[in-house]
């Protein structure tokens, strides 16, 4: 059977239980039609990109899926149905991943370094010490030129033994 990775985000304003009844519906909904759920992750509530039908923030679920296609067709029905679900994303992939997904890594690895130091990503002081205190690029350049007075154009002269007069 192929496999699968569903991504799906439930509203903002169901609780996180409801959300993992809503996982349970649709691995049931596998079961019954041949297939099974190897893995599935709640990655809590999190920020949406853009607003989606008034929500800025959704519930997101992933399920691994090794199943028919037609059981993950009836599956994505039951979805399109259901008020909770904002959206979905169903991916065919060559094998399912063990371990925990990308998300779930990324979220471990942010708890192992701690909290950030002073509260935002970049500070002058974290380039160090600017040289002669130069804060601009048209620092750099000194002095504004004055231009020099144009030189006035003098008679030209043709050369000499080449005017053709032999």
């Amino acid at each position: 059977m192929p496999f699968y990775e569903n991504v799906f985000i439930a509203r903002q304003d169901i609780s996180a239980t409801q959300a993992d009844a809503l996982a349970e519906t649709y691995s049931n909904v596998i079961a019954e039609n041949g297939g099974k759920v190897t893995k599935r992750e709640n990655w809590g509530l999190r920020n949406i990109a853009y607003r989606i039908k008034k929500n800025r923030k959704g519930h997101y679920v992933l399920l691994n899926i090794d199943a028919p296609p037609a059981a993950v067709q009836e599956m994505e029905r039951q979805m399109r149905i259901s008020e909770d679900v904002l959206r979905y994303l169903t991916t065919r992939v060559e094998e399912l991943e063990e371990g925990p997904s990308a998300m779930m890594r990324r979220s471990r690895d942010d708890d192992e370094r701690g909290p950030r130091e002073g509260g935002r990503r970049f500070r002058d002081d974290d380039r160090g010490p600017r040289e002669g205190g130069r804060r601009f690029r048209d620092d750099d350049r000194g002095p504004p030129r004055e231009e020099a007075p144009a030189a006035p154009i003098a008679a030209v002269e043709a050369p000499a033994g080449n005017g053709g007069d032999a």
